[in-house]
This record gives structure tokens, C-alpha cells and sequence, in this order.
């Protein structure tokens, strides 16, 4: 569709949602509505924690921009009932979104397709989390397998945090994921586009106050910083964002995604830590300051997002979408 034809067109832009991250998807849908909005987009707010999910197909709805963040909107389940509604939608697809969720079944993919993220665990108890951090070392990270924002998190350095840590993340999710930590430069690389044409934007180095970037520091704070031109040495860059084209085109992901990496200080190995598929869109997020860097604006970036919504499979047909 092309934009001239979404002028036309009725577009949804669904948030808020039922997970963790309902407020910060309530932020990025509306930076989304306004922005198509000023595109010319016919374009309206859903929240489908509040709306029945069938009422996009009865009021006429014709694509869907997911700014839904977390379990219920980029795992899968959305993008499964949207498929069966016939309506396209942005970001990846039912399997995409349900592995890239899943940070376990991520890196187990990664690892089998050679590329490098830190060694892990999966545990179910505190005691398992205590074996975990005696063979990771310290610190290590604890954090549930299936939240994104870093939500559910810690960053353990004693083995009398483990039971904390482990209680913490299981209450978010009983998948509980222990990390090897990698001291170094923290980045994060946004992708837009599909299969071969997909294309990573300008990577951004974030140096967060004492190190720490949470939740706070990623949403509320303006002390953490941004660094793009990322200040790489030469041939890093283009090396990391080879690095996660791959990661991304293996977990079948399309349409757009951010991906996070960390480079070991010592031996300047970058580590692929995870994939958002649906990722934030507020005044605070990285994927519209990487597109800005590349040249793009806020509101070019969300219509080119919508342009490249897609479906599975064609209804009609039962053959995959092109």
C-alpha cells in the first residue's frame, strides 16, 4: 500500500495492552498516532486490553501499527489473532515474535546459527540460581526470560543476592534467565525492512549514570547518554550492524526491530543480548534517534514502519505474504 493509498485507509495503532509495559506502550502509541496523524493518515488509538480485538474487522480497520510492548502484543498472540482478522500489521510475524520474546529461545537459535551472546541458564529455583552464578561468575545478570525494559532485573555480584534476584524476576515470569555479564560498551542497533533488503540504521552507544541502565534511566531520567556517531574504533560499527542483520534475518523477523549487543572492553567481541520487535517510540527511545541520525524524522520513520506492514500468510491464497 502505498502512502498516497493510506490516506485513504483506516489505520489502527494499538496500545496500552495488558503487560508490564502497558505505560510506556501507552507513550509510544501516541508519539505514533500523532505522527501519522500529521502524514495525513487516517489513523486512531485501540487498546486491546479495553476493546475486543474483533471490533478492528467490524468498524473497517485496514492495517494495524503494534506500539504494544511485552507479553500480549509482541509475543505472538496479537500478531496470531491479526492474521486470522486478515489485517495487516507491522513488525514480525506470529513465530518471529514468539521466539524473539523469548530471550532463552533466542539465544539458543543464536548460538546454533554461530553467532555470539553470552553464556546462560535457565533456572527454577533460588538454589539453581546460586549454582548458576558459582559457573557464570560475577556479576551476573538475573532477569525473566520473557520481559523486556529490563523489567524483573538485577545485576548480581554476591551470592546472597541470588534468592532476591531470583524471587524478583520470578514474579514476573516463571522462566527465569541467568546471564553472564560483559563488561564493556553498551549499544543497541535498530533495523528496518524485510529478508534481504533489510538494512541496519546507525549504531548508538548508551553510557548510562554508575552503569545502570534500567528501567528509570531508560524512560524517566535525562542524565543517560546517547552517543551517535557512536565514537567505535573504525570498522566496528559496520561490523556490529553486519552482526545483528544476521541475528535478525535467522529469527525471521521483518518490518523493523532493535536489537542489543554488548562489547567486551578487553577483547572488543560484541555480544548479542536481544531482540525488541516492536520496540519503544517515546521521546526516550533509540529506534527514532538512530533514524534521525540516518536522516529520517520521527514521522517519516513511523510511516515507512507502516508502509512494510504485512501479514503471514495471505488469506485468499494460504501462501506466505511477499
Amino acid at each position: 500500500m502505498s502512502a498516497l493509498n493510506m490516506k485513504t485507509k483506516k489505520i489502527a495503532v494499538l496500545m496500552g495492552g495488558a503487560s508490564a509495559e502497558r505505560e510506556i506502550s501507552l507513550m509510544s502509541g501516541q508519539g505514533v498516532l500523532q505522527a501519522l496523524r500529521s502524514k495525513g493518515v487516517d489513523a486512531h488509538a485501540f487498546d486491546p486490553s479495553e476493546r475486543d480485538l474483533a471490533d478492528l474487522k467490524r468498524e473497517g480497520f485496514a492495517r494495524c501499527f503494534i506500539a504494544l510492548h511485552g507479553r500480549f502484543g509482541e509475543d505472538g498472540t496479537v500478531q496470531g489473532a491479526l492474521e486470522l482478522l486478515g489485517i495487516p500489521y507491522t513488525g514480525s510475524g506470529v513465530m518471529a515474535s514468539s521466539i524473539a520474546i523469548d530471550k532463552v529461545m533466542t539465544k539458543r537459535i543464536w548460538r546454533a546459527e554461530g553467532l555470539a551472546t553470552p553464556a546462560w541458564q535457565q533456572v527454577n529455583s533460588a538454589a539453581a540460581t546460586e549454582q548458576a552464578f558459582a559457573q557464570l561468575g560475577s556479576p551476573m545478570i538475573v532477569k525473566p526470560a520473557r520481559e523486556g525494559s529490563t523489567i524483573g532485573l538485577t545485576k548480581v555480584t554476591t551470592l546472597a543476592q541470588c534468592a532476591s534476584a531470583y524471587e524478583l524476576a520470578a514474579g514476573h515470569d516463571p522462566e527465569v534467565l541467568c546471564e553472564q555479564f560483559i563488561q564493556g560498551d553498551e549499544v543497541t542497533i535498530a533495523v528496518l525492512g524485510t529478508g534481504a533488503a533489510a538494512r541496519a540504521l546507525p549504531v548508538i552507544r548508551i553510557v548510562a549514570q554508575g552503569g545502570n541502565y534500567d528501567y528509570q534511566n531508560k524512560y524517566f531520567t535525562d542524565t543517560t547518554q546517547y552517543l551517535v556517531p557512536c565514537g567505535l574504533p573504525e570498522g566496528e560499527e559496520a561490523r556490529i550492524q553486519a552482526m545483528v542483520l544476521d541475528a535478525y534475518r535467522v529469527l525471521g523477523c521483518r518490518g523493523w526491530a532493535r536489537a542489543d549487543v554488548m562489547i567486551d572492553a578487553a577483547t572488543r567481541a560484541p555480544y548479542l543480548l536481544e531482540i525488541n520487535t516492536s520496540p519503544g517510540m517515546t521521546s526516550h527511545s533509540l529506534v527514532p534517534m538512530s533514524a534521525k541520525a540516518a536522516g529520517m524524522d520521527y514521522p517519516g520513520l513511523c510511516l515507512e514502519v507502516l508502509q512494510h506492514a504485512a501479514l503471514d500468510y495471505c488469506a485468499d491464497q494460504g501462501t506466505v505474504a511477499v
